[in-house]
């Protein structure tokens, strides 16, 4: 039996993205992602991602080894990554068949009645085209909420609103929501119960952690999307999920 076509947000941090060491991005890890999403698109699915990266994919060209932490020098890397990151998208899913459409946004965007409807209309004039991935990052130029803290997680669930998803997948460099002894958590329906799992603390390459991610999915799930937060450098996960199968750990809506 076919899967029903399902409009998909996918979250890409920084921490699946960038190098091991974190100066640079991995072509070859978002070129394994690009081919997970074109199999979605040409399954039926309408796939909307929201990626950080900016910052990693400039510190090469700005001649830095490591994140800076003042935030004018994380704004000139996101302006100079930015275009970067753009194009090895556009590369990647140009060899599924699909172009890229960028669109950079701010909490205040979103906000805002007048460009919170022109955003909605444009991601569904894009949604429509068939062969259109709309790639979403916060403009990191000029806003910091989420360059200083969130890698995005705040930014996709806001996204996953905006155009009704069925479904939000956070992918992040651990396999999931982590118990006491390590162990994923794979199925939570009461926030409050895992809270005192989650610790404030985030990968090397990342600026979120499984806080925000925490935060992301309560907010998701609030509105009615179902959220999986799971493993972005395992191969064949979005497939499973979108099939149904529990991978990671799951946040169902009821």
């Amino acid at each position: 039996m076919a899967q029903r076509p399902q409009r998909i947000v996918l979250k890409f941090g920084s921490g699946i993205l960038a190098t091991k060491r974190g100066v640079g991005l991995s072509r070859p890890q978002i070129a394994r992602l690009a081919r997970e999403v074109g199999a979605l698109v040409r399954a039926g699915h309408q796939c909307i991602i929201v990626s950080s990266g900016a910052v990693a994919a400039g510190l090469a060209t700005l001649g830095l080894e490591a994140r800076p932490k003042q935030l004018a020098a994380k704004q000139a890397c996101a302006a100079v990554g930015q275009s970067q990151l753009m194009h090895i998208y556009a590369s990647a899913f140009a060899r599924q068949g699909l172009a890229v459409a960028q669109l950079l946004l701010t909490h205040n965007d979103l906000d805002s009645r007048t460009r919170h409807d022109n955003a909605r209309n444009t991601l569904a004039h894009l949604m429509t085209s068939g062969n259109v991935v709309p790639i979403i990052n916060e403009n990191d130029s000029v806003a910091v909420e989420e360059l200083n803290f969130g890698d995005n997680d705040r930014l996709s669930a806001e996204v996953a609103i905006l155009v009704k998803a069925d479904l939000l997948v956070i992918l992040t460099s651990v396999d999931g929501l982590l118990n006491a002894t390590g162990q994923v958590v794979p199925l939570v329906r009461d926030f409050a119960e895992v809270a005192p799992l989650v610790r404030d603390d985030k990968g090397r390459l990342s600026t979120g952690g499984m806080v925000t991610k925490l935060q992301a999915a309560q907010l998701a799930v609030k509105a009615g999307i179902p959220v999986a937060i799971v493993s972005g450098r395992r191969a064949g996960l979005l497939a499973n999920i979108v099939a149904g199968k529990r991978v990671g750990t799951y946040f169902p809506t009821r």
